[in-house]
């Protein structure tokens, strides 16, 4: 099976339209906006914590960072933490390290997006690679991944 055979299987099934889209190699949330060209607050970069043990996704846009608090209690938990290098790639075994995308319920874990991305009509995001993304409309997405949107994201330093 290809490395995004399930991403593509999993919106098949999830009956939702969507696009890849091959771009040059990008290592940052801000640099595939930028290779995409889409502007940061449409890119959807995936943070991987774990609360009280179980990882979870949250998603917010390349231009903001994650407010471990807040998520913590959007998430009902007692302790968080990010999630480790080596956690990565047993957790999304079918990507690149880095690379993973917003698609919680194909990995067994919740997605929480915060609100600041939920606005957007339309948002791209990793699909699996360094070299592809994935784009498709915000009703898509929460219709495919159901995910949790709260506020947890604080401008980028």
């Amino acid at each position: 099976m290809t490395r995004t055979a399930l991403i593509h299987e999993f919106l098949h099934d999830a009956r939702v339209p969507y696009a890849v889209v091959p771009h040059a190699a990008a290592y940052s949330a801000q640099a595939d906006a930028a290779a995409m060209h889409v502007p940061g607050r449409d890119w959807a970069k995936v943070v991987v914590c774990f609360v009280d043990d179980r990882p979870v996704q949250a998603v917010v846009p390349a231009t903001m960072a994650i407010d471990l608090e807040l998520l913590l209690g959007l998430a009902r938990g007692d302790v968080i933490r990010l999630a480790r290098e080596e956690e990565l790639r047993r957790l999304f075994p079918d990507c690149e390290e880095g690379a993973m995308p917003p698609f919680g319920p194909l990995y067994g874990q919740e997605v929480y997006v915060d609100v600041n991305l939920a606005g957007e009509p339309a948002i791209a995001f990793n699909a699996g690679s360094h070299v592809e993304a994935i784009q498709m409309r915000w009703s898509d997405f929460v219709a495919a991944v159901r995910p949790i949107v709260g506020r947890f994201a604080v401008p980028l330093g």
